[in-house]
């Protein structure tokens, strides 16, 4: 079963303004053939389909471990796509009896996404940056651990090649933010799949790493991340399963080389993370319906009554 907590995994910062074409761009990252939802399934149906979890427990924790992880990232980009779209906070646009007549959406007929703002509000779907859906193509699991392990690794390092060609489209602060933190933990995804090969084959694949050859040094928003030392971090997201991967990602192994150094560790819980932002309603566009003005009173008395 999965725990949920209501904070994002980072804290993310305030658009500067309405981009609902780096929004677009963003779902790549959610949707594309290597974004969060493609990461978070193949781990996931890995880890329900895992062959003889008591024996190989090790290799079992590390893939039930980092689905949980990508969970998060799904959360934390879909949380991006629909401030981007949404844009900066205007109060008063919650106010109920707005006048559409003047065509109020008009602009969203030029941009990339118009579905984002026609059909889901200005929020983020499962799809990439063109409007495709994603799909369960992008998915393996093969029951053969050697060959999922192998094309983890593989998903990886194409997510980080991937992360890091939208981070240049990007311009907008909160865009960038997301994929700089997201190339420091996909560095430590991949760098964990390569150990955990290594474990199984022999194989020194690490010495592929950093693959594709990015820098973090050089990506101003990663900074903070490899300073606190997430490059060398895995949670277990679980009060208290999933020890057992340690055995992998431990045992005195060290960061990659280019990375601040220090031995790897396994953190128990979850990042301290940063809240959710409270996205503003926009009557216009009928988020929330019904009367606003009602409907806020009604959630505050039920809050009331809960305390």
């Amino acid at each position: 079963m999965f725990l949920r907590v209501d904070k994002l995994q980072i804290e993310l910062p305030s658009p500067k303004k309405q981009d609902p074409n780096a929004a677009a761009g963003l779902q790549e990252l959610l949707g594309g053939k290597y974004g969060e939802m493609s990461t978070l399934s193949n781990y996931m149906f890995q880890s329900f389909n895992f062959r003889s979890k008591s024996k190989l427990r090790p290799f079992y924790s590390l893939v039930a471990a980092i689905t949980a992880e990508e969970l998060g990232h799904v959360e934390l980009v879909s949380n991006g796509v629909a401030m981007l779209n949404a844009g900066p906070d205007i109060e008063s646009s919650e106010a109920g009896g707005a006048d559409i007549t003047g065509a109020p959406f008009e602009d969203m007929q030029d941009i990339r996404l118009a579905a984002s703002f026609l059909s889901n509000g200005g929020g983020a779907m499962p799809m990439n940056s063109n409007g495709a859906s994603w799909n369960m193509d992008f998915v393996t699991t093969t029951g053969n651990v050697v060959v999922d392990l192998l094309h983890n690794f593989h998903l990886e390092c194409g997510a980080r090649l991937h992360k890091l060609r939208v981070y240049e489209t990007l311009t907008d602060p909160l865009g960038r933010e997301i994929c700089g933190y997201l190339l420091v933990r996909g560095s430590v995804h991949a760098h964990a799949y390569a150990l955990a090969i290594k474990q199984i084959t022999g194989v020194e694949i690490e010495k592929m790493l950093p693959t594709p050859n990015i820098n973090l040094d050089r990506i101003p928003e990663s900074q903070k991340y490899l300073a606190e030392g997430s490059h060398r971090r895995l949670y277990r997201f679980s009060p208290d399963d999933y020890k057992d991967m340690s055995g992998i990602w431990g045992n005195g192994e060290q960061a990659l080389p280019g990375d601040p150094p220090g031995e790897l560790e396994v953190v128990d819980g979850y990042p301290e993370g940063g809240k959710i932002h409270d996205l503003t309603g926009v009557a216009s566009a009928f988020t929330p319906d019904y009367a606003p003005e009602e409907m806020f009173e009604i959630a505050k008395k039920l809050y009331e009554k809960s305390r």
